[in-house]
């Protein structure tokens, strides 16, 4: 029986919409609940806590989905590389959109007690988990179907999810932010949360029009898929493993210390207002946008290694800068804060994609780069947060935040630069391996 043709590759425009439009909403839905944990939850779930006690459950139940999105990467990665790619990023979407309109809905811990931040938990756990299989089927949906040389420019596609998701979740919150306190506290929080299932149709609508690429089609009709992608990944790409994920703490570690700690930081520490800062987070990512467009073409002309690191370097450089420009208390020096901060971020994110792409086999690659990015999302995100609040409670200086957040990125710097070096003696092996007499 004659194998049925390979089906018409999508265009580059359905590529990029599926990639941008889903990753955009996931990670809308994602910042709304890192928002509200920092203006609303305390008081609304935790309101028996002390204002910095619930400040750091709130935090802490945001930390939580963290936990589960390694988790996530590894199971749906799993069924990604033996599947397909495009089956599990309808998953995703479902999982991490539905959760976050039963968020919208759920009673307050005054309405059924203690049972209300548990459903909050419960929630999280299954919104991070299905975070954690979005990214990397995100990347890979664009940058398998891209020829080497713009691997990177296609993996970027995913990236732009971030600094939409952020945008899009602070003008969600900037349109119910001029509600009083109480009004906010009691429904308007609810509001962002509850139009994901709006976004959501929409995501799926551009999704269902996907098909895997043809290196992961042919790689399965050929080969067959692996039975057990992570026993193989540990087996055959333990240190890059390691060294991916240790070289994914930086950007989150920055990203959240603006768009989630200082929100509490800038509000009750400094004197802003929550508006103000919202708009400035708003405002950088114009930014973090295009500073990803310039690192993807950048990546795929010099190499994304070389892009990544660079970021690197100038994320350990950029944490003290960034604290005393925010305690000036001034707009202007914030937002130059906020700016670089977003620079730094997208130098990295534009070659990340293609970086993680390159250095896992087919395989293996959905689990590889999806427990990678997991991993170091969960220190650099999840962790930061929280460390960030307990640093400065027992220090009373926001110095002390900045050394961690630099001390964070220096990890991922190394981690980096040991990744060149581990790709670099990859290449060697497999050159050698291509002249060397078969048996």
């Amino acid at each position: 029986m004659a194998e049925p043709a390979p089906s018409t590759r999508p265009s580059k425009k359905t590529l990029i919409a599926a990639s941008l439009v889903g990753t955009s909403i996931e990670w809308y839905d994602y910042y709304i609940f890192g928002t509200a944990a920092a203006l609303a939850f305390g008081s609304v779930f935790y309101p028996k806590f002390s204002s910095t006690a619930g400040t750091l459950a709130a935090l802490a139940t945001f930390a939580v989905g963290f936990v589960a999105r390694p988790l996530g990467g590894a199971v749906i990665g799993h069924f990604g590389d033996r599947i397909g790619r495009r089956s599990m990023l309808v998953l995703t979407l479902l999982l991490t959109g539905g959760t976050t309109t039963l968020i919208g809905v759920l009673p307050t811990y005054a309405a059924i007690g203690v049972g209300a931040p548990l459903l909050l938990v419960l929630l999280r756990v299954l919104q991070g988990f299905g975070v954690g299989g979005e990214w990397g089927g995100a990347v890979l949906i664009a940058s398998e179907h891209a020829t080497p040389r713009r691997r990177a420019v296609y993996g970027s596609f995913a990236q732009f999810g971030v600094p939409v998701g952020v945008l899009t979740s602070n003008l969600a919150f900037l349109a119910v932010s001029g509600l009083s306190d109480d009004d906010f506290l009691a429904w308007g929080w609810r509001i962002p949360f509850l139009l994901s299932v709006v976004l959501v149709v929409g995501g799926l609508l551009v999704r269902s029009r996907l098909q895997d690429a043809p290196e992961f089609t042919k790689a399965k009709r050929e080969r067959a898929t692996n039975r057990a992608p992570l026993a193989e990944l540990v087996r055959r790409q333990p240190v890059t493993l390691v060294l991916a994920s240790l070289a994914s703490i930086a950007p989150p570690a920055i990203g959240y210390t603006v768009t989630v700690y200082m929100l509490t930081y800038g509000t009750t520490v400094v004197g802003f207002d929550r508006t103000t800062l919202l708009w400035l987070i708003l405002a950088s990512t114009a930014i973090w946008i295009g500073a990803i467009v310039l690192a993807a073409l950048a990546s795929d002309r010099f190499g994304s290694r070389r892009v990544y690191v660079l970021g690197a370097v100038t994320a350990v450089l950029w944490p003290v800068p960034m604290f005393l420009l925010v305690d000036t208390g001034a707009a202007g020096p914030a937002f130059l804060s906020f700016a670089v901060a977003a620079l730094v971020q997208g130098i990295m994110a534009g070659a990340q994609g293609g970086l993680f792409t390159e250095i896992f086999d087919v395989r293996v690659r959905y689990s590889g780069i999806s427990i990678a990015y997991q991993l170091g999302g969960m220190v650099g995100g999840a962790v930061t947060p929280l460390v960030a609040t307990a640093l400065f409670g027992a220090s009373g200086s926001s110095t002390a935040v900045a050394l961690y957040v630099a001390a964070l990125s220096l990890v991922s710097l190394v981690a980096a630069v040991g990744l060149s070096v581990r790709r670099a003696a990859l290449t060697e092996d497999r050159s050698a391996a291509s002249v060397r007499p078969s048996a």
